[in-house]
């Protein structure tokens, strides 16, 4: 994201309507403000002069504060729309990458296939063939295409009858035949000539008893099928954006929508990032460009990058979510004391606010009692309490606005998070339910199953063969730990990576009996069975699935001669993909759970793997499938986003094959520890109804306690000053003090007044300072004094029948609280501090006080 000053905010201001209905009010009031002080100066100059001052900073903050605020505003929304199209371009790409490498074992392995090598080979004839590329690709539903090519580039064998094909005289045959690994294409090719490009894997196949290249294997991945789920998972699918994968060149060759972006289109990118607006066709965009990451080694086709590019005027349309009405008082409040480290602009906003809002309340302050003086002045005090208030509440608006979208922003961004994430396991698992059952399907494993006999170790050199095939599979694909042969009796014959972490070696060890009789009950070639998640299971060395298939005989009997479990390395594969997404976002962490909060992988280390998560709201354990979600709340004592996911499955994986196992993404977004005192107050629960007229009334200056509002008359209150201005010098024989404050006038120091804790009077507990506390300073009888107070609410008038005595204590002694106002109809009760009876409850010696001041200044 670029440098807030980097952003010409008037090219994006016309499309943000919360944006610009926010500027307008605020350049309103700036202008309100100028008028009160240019009045002010023409028409009562002299009775006005004390004001004047607070005027002009009142106008020089508002100033800045409207600059900075609408500044904060656009930033903070494109920041919102920039992640959020740069993640559905993550997950383009990463899905995509991550599907791909699997081919380029896919192809690695069938290449070596005996039968099909034998019949390339001419050394046995057709029958079986079709049959055995039909059993590939049903299990491995990716691919539209098998073909076995000879070296002459005649098609001996596919599966596609809608696109016959006799031969080729393509370049990628010969570049094939001359590599030693699989070669990637991505053009036109005859092969599948309807298709305007095919992505091919090809390999050479050796002769078996030469060992020289015989003729070539291809598979041709379903590109158009797999691009349209992935699109159809992603953001793209709700109609603001458009989804695309670019190739090297930067032409589009899949695209989410292609009457609007049309394949072939070449478009303008975006891969630093920066919130600048493209040009393309007309039509104006935001766009973020990503390139591939690489998975296990493999980096994926050449140049590929996913993008989403998201016209100018959808962008910002449906961005507030209003996330913040619906949260707790305290979390809302809880929250926002910790904006400084979530987003750093809305902290500077909130305390220059809060100072401006303190000048606005001095300036109500000093009016108190002089309305009554000359009808021009009363016209400037009238204008400076209305203007005050509805800078207030344009203020609190504006800011809960700003706070809103930084909020909904993490909250899409955590659903979107949570979905890629359960889509990239879905198609992990995918994989590891066709590799079980095709690999089942193999020669060597079969005789070697059939010539074994209980208790007794199959020959030599089969075996040796057998184990050959598993380390062979094992080293193309690197996301099992081992591969295991069994027999009828679960007696393990043969494995690739035999030795356990322990010394012992699995072989002759028994696959557990619940599993062998599941195992032993499946009766067609389609199917297969995944163990429950646990670390206590043959062959594993740690908590993990075991994917098992039958190994059957290919006679008309099909009997069952043993099993193939394959040991998926789990939770280091789950681990990594968590990693991977969240590249940075260095304050998220995420996990793996299944339903029951049981944690299968973790970034998070007060969650590890094997232990039970107990999410702030319960309900996302048990969202539907393919859904996500995320709340605001308070988890491991942290005010935090938490977002969940929940696997949709997969072509036919957890869909149509029988396969049920929910598992859930997590993520977990903290913005700051909860304060066990907080007593924030939020003066927008408070909001008070003025009575009178502004001339027969009693002011009343109303500050917060804690979450109680009290009130001292305004005459008797000099002003506010912020408490970070407080000088916590030592004052160990004035009870309850916490310091001293200094005061001034035009930029010199008039005095000094002693600061008391007014919470810790009260209630017997200190005040915790925050920004929002501030000291105001009282007078009374010639005795001037600070006290400590939450935040300041605002200055008020009340008729004289709305204040009434306060009941008094026995005894007679003078109460610290007087009175009481019965404000909004009586609905809500504000208490009066006596000026008085707050000197006798400090005990406070104005003499005593000086003679120590001068002791410490010394």
């Amino acid at each position: 994201m670029a440098r807030d000053n980097e952003i010409h905010i008037d090219t994006f201001i016309p499309f943000m309507r919360d944006v610009a209905r926010c500027e307008r009010s605020l350049h309103e009031l700036n202008l309100m403000w100028r008028l009160i002080e240019s009045s002010a100066k023409m028409n009562c100059a002299e009775e006005a002069s004390s004001m004047l001052p607070m005027m002009a900073a009142t106008r020089e903050g508002f100033q800045r504060l409207e600059q900075d605020l609408v500044q904060s505003m656009v930033s903070e929304s494109l920041t919102e729309v920039m992640s959020e199209i740069a993640t559905c371009a993550h997950h383009v790409i990463d899905i995509v990458v991550r599907n791909l490498y699997e081919r380029t074992a896919d192809i690695g392995f069938l290449a070596t296939d005996r039968s099909l090598c034998n019949y390339v080979a001419n050394l046995t004839d057709s029958r079986g063939i079709i049959d055995r590329l039909q059993a590939y690709r049903s299990k491995y539903t990716v691919y539209d295409e098998i073909m076995l090519i000879n070296t002459e580039g005649t098609v001996l064998a596919q599966l596609d009858e809608s696109s016959p094909v006799e031969g080729s005289r393509e370049p990628i045959l010969a570049q094939t035949l001359a590599a030693s690994s699989y070669v990637e294409s991505f053009q036109y090719c005859d092969l599948r000539p309807h298709k305007q490009q095919a992505l091919l894997y090809t390999q050479r196949m050796l002769h078996p008893v030469s060992g020289q290249p015989c003729g070539v294997l291809c598979l041709s991945f379903d590109f158009e099928g797999e691009m349209a789920g992935i699109f159809a998972g992603s953001s793209a699918a709700q109609g603001r954006s458009v989804a695309l994968l670019l190739n090297e060149h930067n032409r589009v060759i899949a695209s989410s929508d292609t009457a609007w972006i049309a394949l072939g289109t070449l478009v303008p990118t975006n891969q630093d990032g920066a919130p600048n607006l493209y040009t393309h066709s007309g039509r104006t965009y935001l766009v973020q460009t990503v390139s591939a990451s690489g998975y296990q080694g493999y980096p994926g086709p050449s140049g590929w990058k996913g993008q989403v590019m998201m016209p100018i005027e959808q962008a910002f349309g449906t961005k507030i979510m209003r996330c913040v009405d619906s949260l707790a008082p305290d979390v809302a409040q809880g929250l926002l004391a910790h904006a400084k480290s979530f987003c750093p602009p809305l902290y500077d906003i909130i305390k220059a606010a809060d100072s401006i809002r303190r000048v606005v309340w001095n300036g109500q302050v000093m009016t108190a009692g002089q309305r009554a003086g000359s009808s021009r002045l009363k016209s400037v005090l009238e204008q400076i309490g209305e203007t005050g208030a509805r800078t207030n509440f344009v203020f609190k608006q504006s800011i809960r606005d700003l706070y809103d979208t930084v909020l909904s922003a993490g909250l899409r961004d955590s659903q979107s998070l949570t979905q890629l994430l359960v889509d990239l396991l879905d198609r992990n698992l995918y994989e590891r339910a066709n590799d079980c059952r095709w690999w089942a399907l193999s020669p060597i494993l079969q005789q070697l199953l059939i010539q074994s006999h209980p208790h007794e170790t199959p020959g030599s050199e089969l075996m040796g063969q057998a184990t050959r095939v598993l380390e062979h599979i094992n080293s193309l694909y690197t996301v099992y730990t081992r591969l295991m042969v069994y027999d009828r009796n679960g007696r393990i014959l043969c494995a690739s990576h035999p030795q356990l972490p322990d010394g012992s070696n699995v072989l002759g060890q028994h696959i557990d009996s619940a599993t062998l009789q599941a195992v032993m009950a499946l009766n067609h070639s389609q199917s297969y069975h995944v163990s429950q998640w646990t670390a206590q299971q043959t062959g594993a060395e740690g908590a993990t699935y075991i994917y098992h298939a039958p190994i059957r005989t290919d006679d008309d009997s099909a009997t069952t001669v043993g099993g193939i479990a394959i040991v998926f390395n789990a939770i280091p594969e789950l681990q990594a993909m968590l990693n991977s997404a969240l590249i940075g976002k260095p304050k998220t962490r995420a996990l793996y759970v299944n339903r029951a909060g049981l944690v299968l992988a973790s970034t998070d280390p007060l969650s590890p793997p094997g232990s039970t998560v107990q999410l702030p709201a319960a309900h996302l354990l048990q969202l539907q499938n393919g859904t996500s979600n995320a709340v605001i709340s308070v988890y491991h004592n942290q005010y935090c986003i938490v977002g969940a996911g929940v696997s949709r499955g997969y072509r036919e994986f957890k869909i149509t094959d029988g396969y049920r196992d929910d598992v859930l993404a997590i993520s977990i977004e903290s913005f700051g520890q909860v304060a066990s005192d907080s007593n924030a107050p939020d003066p927008s629960h408070h909001a008070i109804e003025a009575t009178g007229n502004n001339m027969h009334g009693v002011e009343m200056a109303t500050f917060y306690i804690g979450q109680q509002l009290f009130a001292l008359r305004a005459q008797s209150v000099l002003e506010a000053l912020p408490a970070s201005a407080v000088n916590p010098v030592s004052a160990g024989r004035l009870r309850y003090c916490r310091g001293t404050l200094a005061r001034h006038s035009q930029g010199h120091v008039t005095g000094y007044v002693w600061v008391f804790d007014l919470a810790q009077l009260l209630t017997g507990k200190p005040t915790r300072m925050t920004d929002q506390s501030q000291v105001v300073v009282l007078e009374h009888d010639d005795r001037k004094l600070g006290v400590l107070v939450d935040a300041l609410h605002g200055v008020n008038h009340f008729t004289h029948d709305k204040i009434i005595a306060s009941p008094r204590m026995a005894g007679g002694a003078q109460s610290l609280v007087n009175e009481l106002i019965k404000a909004n109809q009586g609905s809500l009760l504000v208490q009066c501090l006596d000026p008085q009876g707050l000197l006798n409850a400090l005990h406070y010696n104005p003499s005593q006080a000086t003679s120590m001041m001068q002791t410490e200044k010394s």
